[in-house]
């Protein structure tokens, strides 16, 4: 699944144009909406009303909450969560045909059309005057000031579980999934076992450090290409435990190992994450 340095490279692209989506959605004005799977779409009303709805309007900003695309507009929200398999692209009424896959399609005036393909069925896409509704829940972003040392060690303090399941538990902090955990803790030299509340304050700021810096260069690199789902991003290039078991481990050339935490495959140089 796409994680946060995915879901802002995305952001980004359909923001500025080029990327991954190819052309800027910035104050395109929506003519129509045409869904072609009905789970896609979570609305209340059909794809025809959807569009009824949204006609006129204009794709004002995108922005990112957590995972979360969040398309502004005058009225209602447009909220998009990729999940195993979503994508996005931004282009002509006329440069081809749609594709295997295509789920919905939001017509533009001018032409254009912004289509969301998704081969897994797993994604969604809220149109909503209620966002919050769909965001409540979430934790902090861990790109945000509020993100600190000292707001780390708090909520980890009595937290029984591993600090690998703290990490991709979305209700604490925002947008971290199984890779940049993994890489994360790794910087930190933290092993993904430990309990969350064995943490030192000093660790507690190790870790706050490595997770900003890893998201942080993650997103420099366009995020990290997997599968067939993502494509673009060159992080992977640059892991140095996640799927990197039986290699040596790049600071201290220890074997790299692989376990199950959570249900999670997890990577980790048993030396420098003692």
């Amino acid at each position: 699944m796409p994680e946060l340095p995915e879901v802002e490279t995305i952001v980004r692209s359909l923001r500025n144009g080029g990327g991954m989506t190819g052309e800027s959605i910035i104050n395109r004005q929506i003519s129509s909406v045409d869904c072609f799977n009905p789970k896609t779409l979570v609305y209340d009303g059909s794809s025809e009303q959807c569009g009824q709805t949204l006609y006129g309007l204009h794709m004002l900003s995108v922005d990112r909450r957590a995972k979360y695309i969040r398309i502004h507009t005058e009225a209602p929200e447009i909220l998009i969560h990729l999940r195993m398999s979503g994508d996005l692209r931004c282009e002509g009424e006329d440069s081809s045909e749609l594709r295997p896959h295509d789920r919905l399609v939001f017509h533009f005036t001018d032409g254009r059309r912004l289509v969301f393909n998704d081969v897994r069925k797993f994604g969604r896409i809220w149109v909503t005057n209620n966002p919050d509704a769909v965001l409540n829940g979430l934790g902090i972003e861990p790109l945000g000031d509020d993100f600190t040392p000292e707001w780390l060690a708090e909520r980890l303090a009595g937290q029984r579980r591993v600090i690998k399941i703290v990490l991709l538990d979305q209700s604490i902090i925002a947008g971290i999934g199984n890779i940049y955990a993994d890489e994360s803790l790794f910087d930190a030299g933290i092993l993904p076992t430990r309990p969350a509340e064995s943490l030192s304050r000093n660790e507690c700021e190790k870790l706050c450090f490595s997770i900003r810096k890893t998201l942080e260069h993650a997103i420099e690199q366009n995020g990290s290409s997997f599968d067939w789902a993502y494509k673009g991003g060159h992080f992977q290039n640059e892991f140095r435990v996640y799927q990197r078991k039986g290699e040596p481990c790049p600071v201290c050339g220890t074997t790299i190992e692989r376990i199950v935490v959570g249900q999670r495959g997890t990577h980790y140089c048993p030396k420098c994450q003692q």
